[in-house]
């Protein structure tokens, strides 16, 4: 049989291969370059970096991207505004916007103080004060990615795009601009900058899963870490010093307090929204949408925790509230017994918090309330939904997918909801939802699985 003349030179080079045999070594070799061009096979956190580009698979984000984030294309957002996680959500969507536009997100300013309408007044924060910029790289390493605006080479030449608003403006019109803007002329510029509105009002239209992960690559600064670590201690200590106070009843022959010199005091963290203003957003938001369920008065609160199924007494209930509740001793007041209340005055760390801006005392609240072993809070609230979002992720990891009548490590509820035998409603993260508008915005139609 005469050899195929593609193979004679394979005979230069010493292969003296049979026509059958060539054929196989040329088809192998055709569909090894074929994938090579056009099937790369990358994990999706563990970027490989060619080129100025973080090569990603398997992306979530499915509106026909490219599977790359690159690190010399650029987007710039506004600066980030309003409470804590507000600015968590807005950051994300702004992180999961530079992914749908294969583009690395310029580190963004967040916001210290509190303003709603006075714009103006509110104090910039840069993010590397708050949160860890190398950590929240290397945990979203090729899934989003942060970067500084030394890495931009000619900051003039950026390329405005203005999110539209109204009525008008629909998510389907702002997915058209997003996908007009990542090709033809406008890729090439090395930075797109948005203006307008701040990201957390941008349409949105990621799942949930998406800005799960981004969640998880936020881990806050050594000094704010440090910060809640001493308020957790003081939890503990005060707590146990209580526990002894009204437990001396032996168990075992060993006394509950003797318990905690093993094993650390445990502690149920409340996320208590009874201030002025947001009884008033609460009650307007019930008239607008027709549901009960949102508003919680004082005296449904505490009698919901103290109802909590299972709950071991005596036990440290910590009150995360407004400062503007911390010279009110009626919020002390009236607790089921075996429940022992403390806030941040009475446990003698106010001056801690005071230390630092609003947005900082946010965060160490927060980081209080994730660790706490027990969590029960506000279906509406962002604050309480983005803690049940991260206590969800810690049980998913764990294997655990339901909480629905059985005993679970890091349990959380919804007081504003009524639950099993009078008490509050338990309550996990829906992972598979399309977007984070029950999250965002509340809910009532909460589940005790994902």
């Amino acid at each position: 049989m005469d050899v195929p003349p593609y193979c004679k030179n394979f005979k230069v080079l010493g292969c003296h291969l049979n026509s059958f045999a060539c054929k196989c070594v040329v088809l192998a070799v055709t569909a090894l370059i074929i994938r090579a061009v056009l099937l790369p096979t990358f994990s999706i956190f563990d970027g490989t970096e060619q080129d100025n580009l973080v090569f990603i698979s398997n992306l979530s984000l499915s509106f026909g991207q490219k599977s790359g984030i690159r690190k010399d294309k650029f987007l710039e957002v506004p600066q980030i505004v309003w409470g804590l996680n507000n600015q968590k959500i807005a950051f994300a969507r702004a992180c999961l916007t530079a992914r749908f536009l294969n583009r690395t997100l310029l580190m963004p300013s967040l916001s210290a103080s509190l303003f709603y309408k006075e714009v103006e007044l509110l104090e910039p924060i840069p993010f590397d004060k708050v949160f860890q910029f190398k950590k929240f790289n290397s945990l979203c390493n090729g899934f989003v990615q942060l970067g500084e605006f030394t890495d931009v080479r000619n900051r003039t030449a950026a390329f405005e795009l203005r999110k539209g608003s109204g009525r008008r403006w629909t998510p389907d019109r702002d997915m058209d601009q997003l996908k007009q803007h990542n090709e033809g002329p406008y890729s090439e510029y090395e930075v797109i900058r948005i203006v307008g509105r701040n990201p957390f009002l941008w349409h949105d239209h990621w799942p949930v899963k998406d800005y799960a992960k981004i969640f998880e690559c936020l881990v806050l600064v050594d000094e704010i870490m440090n910060e809640a670590d001493k308020v957790l201690s003081r939890i503990r200590e005060m707590g146990a010093a209580q526990v002894k106070s009204q437990s001396e009843s032996a168990q075992n022959g060993i006394s509950p307090a003797e318990n905690y010199l093993v094993q650390p005091v445990p502690y149920v963290a409340v996320h208590m929204r009874i201030e002025i203003d947001w009884m008033i957003h609460c009650k307007k938001l019930e008239q607008r949408s027709n549901i009960t369920q949102i508003c919680s008065s004082k005296e449904e609160i505490m009698e919901r925790v103290g109802n909590i199924v299972g709950l071991k007494t005596p036990v440290v209930v910590y009150l995360a509230i407004a400062d503007s509740l911390l010279h009110d001793p009626s919020i002390l007041n009236g607790w089921k017994s075996g429940l022992i209340p403390f806030e941040k005055k009475k446990l003698g760390v106010e001056g801690n918090y005071k230390k630092f801006p609003y947005l900082i005392q946010s965060a160490i609240d927060y980081e209080v309330c994730l660790r706490a072993d027990v969590f029960v809070g506000n279906s509406f609230s962002t604050f309480s939904n983005l803690i049940v979002l991260d206590r969800t992720q810690k049980l998913i990891r764990t294997g655990v997918t339901s909480s629905c009548g059985v005993d679970v490590r890091w349990p959380s509820y919804a007081y504003n909801i009524l639950g099993e035998s009078n008490g509050p409603q338990r309550w996990m993260t829906n992972m598979s939802s399309s977007s984070l508008q029950p999250i965002s915005y509340g809910s009532n139609d909460i589940s005790c699985q994902v």
